[in-house]
């Protein structure tokens, strides 16, 4: 049985007006698990082809499709931060389904103490929501955050991120990036 892939472009092209042809006749495709390298001179379409796999461009010609399951990650070369949230902030919003999960947890939790509540259905739905929580170590969420962003030497929590220079830009961005744990992690020259 052959492995499945977890991304596949089949003649894919890029084109900017009026007549740069950037991408043309491109075809690959990747193992889950696989390490791969695009090399080329500036402008030869590196940023170009990434963005197309992240599916941020969707102006192309050809097929690129990202097999339905998994997910997909890009850290750009000017990655973009949200200018009115702090460091931590933004590398929290990395892990924002994490987030959610563990406050749908503790409204359920909070039933627990209201009289008309049906106790059946409040502890089914607890049991799934711990199974839930245990299978992305949500209960760990903050330590792993903190441990992510001290291995990335990211800027203190608090650091107003219009203030960080590109190299502390780029690793909040990836700080997050990495904690939202994409399956397809596509990093544009990173430093």
């Amino acid at each position: 049985m052959a492995a499945e892939f977890i991304y596949t472009c089949y003649k894919l092209a890029r084109f900017y007006p009026p007549d740069r042809t950037v991408l043309e006749n491109i075809s690959l495709s990747f193992y889950p698990g696989a390490k791969i390298g695009v090399l080329g001179s500036n402008g030869s379409g590196k940023s170009s082809l990434l963005k197309i796999m992240a599916g941020v461009d969707d102006g192309f010609t050809g097929e690129a499709r990202l097999t339905p399951g998994f997910s997909v990650g890009l850290l750009e070369q000017e990655p973009k931060l949200d200018a009115a949230k702090n460091v931590l902030e933004n590398v929290m919003d990395g892990v924002a389904p994490i987030r959610d999960l563990l406050a749908e947890y503790e409204k359920v939790t909070a039933m627990w103490g209201e009289p008309d509540a049906d106790f059946d259905k409040v502890g089914a739905l607890q049991a799934q929501l711990e199974s839930k929580i245990n299978s992305v170590d949500a209960w760990s969420l903050e330590r792993n955050v903190e441990i992510a962003m001290d291995a990335l030497r990211c800027p203190p929590n608090e650091s107003d991120v219009t203030k960080l220079s590109g190299g502390e830009r780029r690793r909040v961005a990836l700080c997050r990036l990495l904690l939202s744990r994409p399956d397809l992690l596509l990093l544009d020259e990173p430093t």
